[in-house]
């Protein structure tokens, strides 16, 4: 999966259940994705928040582009300010909230290495043990494009199995993988509810939505909610 910032609960689920996981970063960076930004819940709505990103050559991939570090002091300011806003009276808003202080003070602006150091400390905090490797790192034909780099990621890596989210069924066939000895799956995230602040479920928010309102132990049970198809 490409590196998102603080992402929703399926994306870690797809953390757990590997082995091995994959931040891809040496793809292409797409503007008003989710690499930069998010949804939380502020005054019982969804609401998006960002971080700069220092604007680049649209070719440029992830690992190339950096957080504008000039504009990354206010933002992550006024991010806390908006997270005390809306979740002091949540159960468990002091503990994340300096998870996350602790996070925004990481020293490296370029983005894939800001956020693959949030995904380690959010393994670390709700009891994630999966190995983490960036796609950057293994050796394969960077020419190579879509199914056929995964592919290539699989075979460098040894891997007999790979999972990927469920929108990824129209992208990658089952007969392909199967003819290069990898059993191809897709996670689909079942429907997660908990108790936010109102009676109306806001659905499909931030990872640090979820750690507001729910300890460790009750993340690594929804962790657990998904169907293989």
């Amino acid at each position: 999966m490409q590196p998102y910032l603080f992402p929703y609960i399926g994306y870690f689920q797809l953390m757990n259940l590997a082995d091995t996981f994959v931040v891809y970063d040496d793809v292409q960076y797409i503007n008003r994705g989710w690499i930069n930004r998010n949804n939380i819940l502020v005054s019982g709505s969804k609401s998006i928040f960002s971080f700069s990103v220092i604007k680049d050559s649209s070719h440029k991939n992830i690992n190339e582009r950096y957080f504008d570090k000039n504009r990354f002091e206010i933002e992550t300011k006024k991010f806390l300010k908006t997270l005390t806003y809306s979740y002091s009276k949540a159960p468990y808003f002091q503990k994340v909230y300096s998870l996350i202080e602790s996070i925004l003070i990481f020293d490296d602006f370029i983005v894939s290495e800001f956020i693959n150091n949030s995904l380690i400390n959010i393994c670390n905090y709700i009891g994630i043990t999966t190995k983490l490797i960036k796609s950057s790192d293994i050796n394969i034909d960077n020419a190579l494009k879509s199914q056929d780099r995964i592919l290539a990621l699989c075979e460098a890596l040894g891997a007999k199995q790979y999972t990927n989210p469920i929108g990824g069924v129209e992208l990658y066939s089952k007969s392909k993988f199967n003819e290069q000895g990898i059993e191809l799956n897709f996670i689909k995230t079942d429907e997660i509810i908990y108790k936010q602040f109102s009676k109306d479920f806001i659905s499909n928010l931030s990872i640090i939505d979820v750690m507001m309102f729910n300890s460790p132990y009750e993340i690594k049970e929804m962790l657990n909610q998904y169907e293989l198809v």
